[in-house]
């Protein structure tokens, strides 16, 4: 192991030994990650907000499998800066995959999505109320 006393090494250097470790780490863990969402109803439709910051329309993958929706996609990093070493990044790379179960009254053809502000907010309408399968009528005396 390297010793942060060890005069062959320059001080980025030690650094780069002692980060490159972690950073492999967070390159792993970061293949798959699961963004943060919300999930509210009005009386009309089901509403469900994805953080999705750094990611365009082009990268996120909505459908609706059975009961269920999906929303996939993947966040690609980008360092193409010359010269400079990165010691740590909180920043969150890789695929993303978060599926949220939809109830029966879910108008499942009338779904739509928009992406604005680096949040995808899905709107699922709800199906008009079904008439009963049966409706007793009473008879009165005449």
């Amino acid at each position: 192991m390297v010793q942060p006393n060890d005069p062959s090494l320059r001080a980025d250097d030690w650094w780069s030994h002692v980060f490159n470790p972690m950073r492999r780490f967070g390159e792993r863990v970061a293949q798959f990650f699961s963004p943060s969402a919300e999930a509210a109803a009005t009386g009309e439709a089901y509403e469900i907000t994805v953080e999705l910051p750094g990611i365009s329309e082009d990268e996120i993958h909505l459908e609706v499998q059975g009961d269920r929706l999906l929303v996939t996609g993947e966040k690609r990093a980008q360092h193409e800066e010359s010269g400079r070493d990165y010691y740590f990044s909180e920043r969150v790379y890789g695929r993303f995959r978060r599926s949220f179960l939809l109830p029966g009254d879910a108008d499942v053809a009338k779904v739509s999505a928009v992406h604005k502000d680096g949040v995808l907010t899905v709107t699922v309408p709800k199906l008009a109320s079904p008439a009963p399968a049966s409706t007793r009528i009473p008879i009165g005396r005449g």
